[in-house]
This record gives C-alpha cells, sequence and structure tokens, in this order.
C-alpha cells in the first residue's frame, strides 16, 4: 500500500521537480498539490510535460487534504514553512521541508541572517538534518520515531550546502583541514537556483550571456554551510549566476595542516574519499585528474566530486557537482522521505544523467 503524499508550493520550480519524481515513485501515492497562485488550474496546463501523465489539479495551502497524508513536502520560501510546519506536524503528518526554516541549530542564528523571528525552535531539537550522506545517524532516529507512530520533520540541506559539504567534509573530519584559516567557496549556479519569480538578475535579458557573483559575503547559505562542517566564522563563500537552466558546482579550497599538506597526494585524497562514501550510492568520487561537469549530473540525485593537491599552496581543492533542483532539493526530499519511511534510500530516483 502507498503512502499518500503532497506537495505544497508545487508549482515552483523544485515543486515541479518534486511533482516529477513521486509521480514514478513506487511507494509514493501523489494525492495533493498547492498553489495558490495557480489554484483551480491543472498540473498539466501550468506545466505541460505532464501532459497525459497526471490529471491532478493546483488546490490552495490550506487544502484540508494535507492533514490526513502520510507526508507533506514543503517547496515554500522560508518563513512559509514555519507558518505550516508546526500545524501538519501537531496534526500527525510528517513534514520533508525544503526551505530554510529548519536547518539552522540556532534559532538566533537563524534571526540574524533571515530578520525574521523563528515562531517554533520548539521543533529544532527534534527535526532530522536531511543530508543523508553527512547525517544519517539523525535520519535513521527519525525512522525510528516514525516507525513507532511518530510524526517527524525533516529539514533538507539547501542547494550551495548540499554540493560543498560533500566536497568538503571528508577531508575536515579526516583532520587534514586547518582550524585557524578561511574555507573559500566559490560556486555557481543555473538560474532555477533563484526561483520561479523573475527579477531583474534573473530576466533572461540580464542572465544570458552573462556571469555574476551575487550575495557576496551576505549570502544566507553561509551559516548552514558552517553548522554542516564545523567551521563556524571560517566560511568564506561566493556564489555566482550563470546562464544555465539547472545544475551547480561548487569549489572549495581547504588550507591544510602542515602535516597533511606533507603527506596527502591526490591519489590519496581520493582513495580516502572512497572510502569515506562507499556506502553511499548518490556520490560518486571522479578519479584523479578528473573533475566534476553540471551536464553529468542534470536530472539525478548524483553528487560528483572532483579532487586535486596543490601541494605548493598547501591546499587541497575539492569540487561538487549537483542538479540544484534534485540532488539540491527534491531529489533529496525524496530521499530523505524514503529512509525515514522505512525505504531503500534510492526507490524512485534518478541515478543516470542523459549523456547528451
Amino acid at each position: 500500500m502507498a503512502y499518500k503524499v503532497a506537495v505544497v508550493g508545487a508549482a515552483g520550480y523544485a515543486g515541479a521537480e518534486l511533482v516529477r519524481l513521486l509521480l514514478q515513485h513506487p511507494d509514493f501515492e501523489l494525492v495533493a498539490i498547492t498553489s495558490n497562485a495557480d489554484a483551480g488550474q491543472a498540473l498539466s496546463s501550468v506545466y505541460p510535460a505532464f501532459t497525459g501523465v497526471s490529471d491532478l489539479v493546483f488546490t490552495t495551502h490550506d487544502d484540508p487534504a494535507l492533514a490526513i497524508c502520510d507526508a507533506v513536502f514543503l517547496a515554500v520560501p522560508h518563513t512559509a514553512a514555519l507558518a505550516m510546519a508546526p500545524q501538519l506536524h501537531a496534526a500527525g503528518v510528517t513534514v520533508i521541508d525544503l526551505s530554510a526554516d529548519y536547518r539552522l541549530s540556532d534559532p538566533a542564528i537563524y534571526e540574524a541572517w533571515y530578520q525574521t523571528p523563528h515562531t517554533s525552535p520548539e521543533l529544532l531539537a527534534e527535526r532530522a538534518f536531511g543530508l543523508p550522506e553527512l547525517f544519517a545517524d539523525g535520519l535513521a532516529v527519525a525512522a525510528e520515531r516514525r516507525a513507532a507512530g511518530d510524526a517527524v520533520l525533516v529539514a533538507c540541506a539547501g542547494c550551495y550546502p548540499t554540493a560543498t559539504s560533500l566536497a568538503a567534509a571528508p577531508a575536515i573530519r579526516a583532520g587534514w583541514v586547518r582550524e585557524d584559516a578561511p574555507i573559500v567557496v566559490d560556486a555557481i549556479s543555473g538560474v532555477t537556483g533563484a526561483g520561479k519569480g523573475c527579477n531583474a538578475r534573473t530576466h533572461f535579458c540580464s542572465a544570458d550571456e552573462n556571469l555574476e557573483a551575487y550575495g557576496v559575503g551576505s549570502h544566507r547559505h553561509t551559516p548552514e554551510i558552517e553548522q554542516i562542517l564545523g567551521a563556524p566564522g571560517r566560511v568564506v563563500f561566493t556564489p555566482h549566476l550563470a546562464p544555465l537552466k539547472r545544475g551547480l558546482l561548487s569549489t572549495v579550497t581547504l588550507p591544510l595542516t602542515a602535516e597533511a599538506a606533507g603527506a596527502v597526494s591526490t591519489d590519496g585524497a581520493v582513495t580516502a574519499y572512497r572510502t569515506f562514501y562507499q556506502e553511499r550510492s548518490f556520490v560518486r568520487v571522479l578519479d584523479a585528474g578528473k573533475q566534476p561537469q553540471t551536464a553529468s549530473v542534470v536530472g539525478t540525485n548524483v553528487c560528483q566530486v572532483g579532487l586535486s593537491m596543490n601541494a605548493r599552496a598547501g591546499v587541497l581543492v575539492a569540487t561538487g557537482a549537483i542538479d540544484n533542483l534534485c540532488k539540491g532539493a527534491a531529489g533529496q526530499a525524496v530521499q530523505c522521505a524514503n529512509i525515514v519511511f522505512g525505504l531503500d534510500e534510492r526507490r524512485g530516483l534518478p541515478l543516470t544523467a542523459l549523456p547528451v
């Protein structure tokens, strides 16, 4: 018997990607999709790619059907999840949140970076963080609680933090990285990462044939990356917008301790990373001399990681490539839901990108 699920914010880019994945999932039955702006319209009229695939119609965010689902995916902007997650959780519904509202463990840090009060900090104490490759234990506990009959909340990691952390975390956890030096992150995303609403930066005439840094020194994913990596105040994060629909590449420069700089080679780093991720189907560590490409992961829940030692500078350069809408959002949410519902984490998730 399939678990009944719904997507709130299904008309957005991440929401539409969730719909694509859930409609073909063998264990989840998508029973409701919401969009206040598109309520009453057929899914296929907003996204013609679903013509002949689904007859679902958008409803509003207060659809009573949400409260009788086994799980609800929140593909909404920050603060919107604050308004909905507590009510759904109290109604016994498992919530898989794609927004930023429950990612940061300290509500004071959330309030400082998002300039809004956190209205349900009590849920932070019990939420699981949704980056399975690095926080499997928390998701396993959430799965046990759900199996015992409790509703659980999963706060899925953001797209930039996912690619960055999967590239950097093994080196940091191995003790290779200096604790007194900045970690420099230069990351590039396609325009779907900015959401469906158009602005001066994401308008075709501005984004086409153009590269631009934005949010320099102030991007809200900075504290999330620092939290994941255990490096408060040390991440220098610079995101860039590229004229791509989807895809994200994050290059992390990791300053090494003197011992690690003298002992770790590129081949050695590749071996260590492959050992770290040997049980994780969605992370692929490339051979020495190879670098990841966004085109090789688009449409999949895969992260490719490339590594290169710069012995002269004493740094390890680690690069991660993901599809910002799949592993960076919808695919990661489905992966987390699979775990929470006791399924193989790979169920219903694509592993192979289009080769051309």
